[in-house]
């Protein structure tokens, strides 16, 4: 596998309804749809967790379990085209497990995510929450990114902010028409894990572009209380940015029934 230039990355791209087509068995291409806003010629994050998570859900499967948590570590670029997906089990249990899955590229890994797998029970006496809902998709504003931010993925979302959204600090939904996958089907949870990784971009403190900051994270962790359902995906979220070139991303995540979890991004803050 080799890393498309940017120029030519529309050429080497399968170009469809779909983020990724399925070469085989944890094989797959990436659509210009799953390009990235950093670089034109990688693929962006958001799309690329989402394939990871239907590869760890549907590896090893058993219906009493339900994913819990999932983490992200983004060890450099992630290129568009053609790459793999290699998938194992760290840790079997009865009641738990911890899944890994490599999606290498080029020759290279670049990410490693991992997940633990809980025993579904039923704790309905105990069941609740102090995260507070937001707005409603229907009660926000449609808006578009696209002069902030570029590349075929953040043109496929629609996005809507509440009137209250400011740098730093946003209420935000998202939601997109294309399916994961050209051939198969996958679950709301793996369609809405799929753009977890927007939260980074929707409320940004400083906005990107020449002469001001760039902000990628080197990671995205998930925890869910909730399986998610539907096809919005909503953040409350917040972004600080420290003095010595870190920041964080913290989101708590809804879908139209309330939130379900949260996530944060680490992110290396540089001037551009």
């Amino acid at each position: 596998m080799t890393y498309p230039a940017p120029e030519n990355l529309a050429d080497e791209l399968a170009v469809g309804d779909f983020y990724y087509q399925r070469l085989g068995a944890g094989q797959f291409r990436s659509s210009i749809h799953a390009q990235g806003a950093w670089n034109d010629h990688e693929q962006h994050m958001g799309p690329a967790s989402g394939i990871l998570t239907h590869e760890l859900a549907n590896f090893q499967p058993r219906d009493e379990m339900r994913l819990s948590r999932l983490s992200f570590d983004i060890l450099g670029i992630i290129p568009g085209g053609e790459f793999e997906i290699r998938t194992r089990m760290l840790r079997p249990g009865r009641t738990i497990e911890l899944l890994e899955a490599e999606l290498v590229a080029g020759g290279r890994t670049s990410i490693i995510a991992r997940a633990w797998r809980i025993i579904a029970g039923d704790s309905s006496a105990v069941a609740g929450t102090d995260d507070a809902r937001i707005p409603t998709p229907e009660q926000c504003v449609e808006v578009d990114i696209t002069n902030i931010w570029p590349g075929g993925y953040i043109r496929s979302l629609e996005i809507r902010h509440a009137p209250e959204t400011r740098p730093g600090h946003g209420i935000v939904w998202v939601r997109n028409p294309l399916r994961l996958l050209d051939s198969e089907s996958t679950s709301d949870m793996v369609r809405l894990i799929g753009m977890v990784d927007t939260a980074n971009g929707v409320a940004p403190r400083a906005t990107p572009g020449a002469g001001s900051w760039m902000f990628p994270n080197v990671d995205l962790q998930i925890h869910l209380y909730r399986q998610p359902q539907g096809q919005w995906l909503g953040f409350s979220t917040k972004q600080a940015y420290g003095a010595e070139g870190i920041g964080l991303t913290s989101s708590v995540l809804h879908d139209e029934l309330g939130p379900f979890g949260h996530s944060e991004q680490i992110l290396t803050v540089r001037p551009l």
